[in-house]
């Protein structure tokens, strides 16, 4: 019998095996770009879910988890309905793509594409091509969809045990249709930012700066939780909170991993150094607890790996592994300053009642990871992944000292857009419905606000009511749920 020709593939590596295979399709992209995907949704459905509602007071446990899980749902529909193409469409204006709908056959299956991605040398002339992933478009709509929305979750954060919900419904839409997708196509998508070379692998300045800033802008519209809780807050379940910060870590693979479009050599950096930096910044924060205040942190470890995660997340696919320990140091120890330091001495932050530290985690981290990328962004690296040819950080010298002030650029018009745009989104919504809950609700927590409570027990914002019938022996309402006298 004859040998098979020598380049003939596998029948599993050929194209047109089946209508749903043509010949662009990469099989092993599509898997990494689904599963990448799956990562990032699992990180807010249930990570962020469970995170939120086990480290609140126990009466805000239900009203916490079920605000990230609604913004989850709620942005899923607006995503695929109008705000998709806002942000990864064609260009409607330098910063923001034209609206529509991403939910027809003929445009969810075919190759993925990102039209205002092309870039041109200033004669004109073609520098870098369309980005066209090896996968259908309903793949990348859905991969950007789960990034838009752990955006509103990690919001929701700063404005814990008092927003009122109705209200929250109304600000989840507005705040991605006039805030997210500004960054997203600006930054990612095509927009001015993309072409003049700012680099954010993968959401430090699109997600976590703005989710930052707009949280800490929105905490200040909404105004502060009822002043017992202020003073006390403990966490309702530690452990449950480290599970959910598990979900959260464990999901970053698929956060910057999956930010190259590609199950490529530069995504197997972004995972390496996303843990290289989370694990250095979660120790450093603990040695600081330990060095400052003489006990470790549970809850302290888990504020030094988000801001580890946070911080990478610009940088990721872009610097080398030693840059990512460097980057670990100090997003383990500049915003456990400005939170721990800074965050009592300031007049600000002791107005503005920032529930879960969301402007230190995410705002102060996310800044730190965008400049820091401006200065150790690798050559090599950054050809892999940037639009503008010879990108380079300040520690390489040349054109790298430019880098940096791309970078500062870049964060302050976020900075600028989010305050500005969180404040007349609050300000409209409160024209329509109150931003903050009653009092009652305040002091009661779950079971006024839902109807609901997260344990069975009896505590924490409850009250009983007397009866002169139907009481126990001790005089007490034998009924199992909270009675407003």
């Amino acid at each position: 019998m004859a040998a098979p020709p020598v380049n003939t593939l596998p029948v599993a590596y050929q194209a047109w095996t089946s209508l749903a295979v043509p010949d662009w399709l990469n099989k092993g992209d599509n898997s990494w770009q689904m599963i990448s995907a799956t990562l990032v949704g699992i990180q807010s459905m249930p990570g962020l879910v469970i995170l939120y509602g086990s480290i609140v007071k126990k009466k805000w446990a239900v009203n916490s988890a079920f605000m990230a899980l609604y913004a989850f749902a709620a942005v899923i529909i607006c995503w695929v309905t109008w705000a998709y193409k806002m942000s990864f469409g064609e260009k409607l204006l330098p910063f923001w793509g034209k609206a529509g709908p991403a939910l027809g056959q003929k445009f969810l299956i075919r190759q993925a594409g990102l039209p205002a991605t092309v870039h041109y040398h200033h004669d004109g002339s073609l520098e870098t091509a369309e980005i066209e992933p090896f996968y259908p478009m309903a793949t990348m709509v859905w991969f950007q969809c789960v990034f838009a929305a752990i955006s509103l979750v990690i919001l929701a954060g700063s404005v814990l045990a008092r927003m009122n919900f109705k209200a929250w419904m109304m600000f989840v839409p507005l705040w991605l249709t006039f805030s997210y997708t500004i960054g997203a196509f600006s930054l990612w998508g095509g927009g001015f930012l993309f072409q003049w070379g700012v680099m954010d692998y993968s959401g430090g300045y699109v997600i976590h700066l703005s989710s930052g800033i707009a949280g800490f802008t929105a905490a200040y519209w909404v105004g502060p939780r009822s002043k017992k809780d202020r003073e006390r807050f403990p966490p309702n379940n530690v452990l449950l909170t480290l599970a959910g910060a598990g979900l959260l870590w464990m999901g970053w693979a698929g956060f910057n991993g999956g930010d190259p479009y590609s199950a490529n050599i530069d995504s197997s950096m972004a995972v390496l150094n996303t843990n290289i930096c989370a694990a250095t910044s979660l120790l450093v924060w603990t040695w600081l607890d330990v060095i400052f205040f003489k006990k470790p942190s549970v809850i302290g470890a888990v504020q030094g790996m988000i801001t580890g995660l946070v911080c990478i997340t610009p940088g990721a696919g872009l610097v080398q592994g030693w840059a990512a320990i460097v980057m670990g140091v100090l997003s383990g120890s500049v915003p456990w300053y400005t939170m721990m330091v800074l965050g009592k001495k300031i007049s600000i932050f002791q107005k503005v009642d920032d529930t879960l530290a969301v402007f230190h985690t995410h705002a102060v981290a996310g800044l730190l990871g965008g400049v820091l990328t401006g200065l150790f962004a690798e050559p090599q690296l950054s050809t892999l992944f940037l639009p503008v040819t010879n990108s380079k950080g300040g520690v390489y010298g040349g054109s790298g000292g430019v880098q940096i002030l791309k970078q500062i650029v870049g964060a302050l018009f976020i900075v600028g857009w989010n305050i500005v745009a969180t404040s007349i989104i609050c300000l409209v919504i409160s024209f329509i419905v109150p931003l903050r809950m009653t009092e009652e609700e305040l002091l009661i927590g779950d079971d006024a606000v839902h109807g609901e409570e997260a344990y069975a027990l009896w505590g924490d914002g409850e009250k009983l009511s007397l009866y002169k019938d139907d009481t126990t022996q001790h005089g007490m309402a034998s009924s199992g749920v909270t009675q407003v006298v």
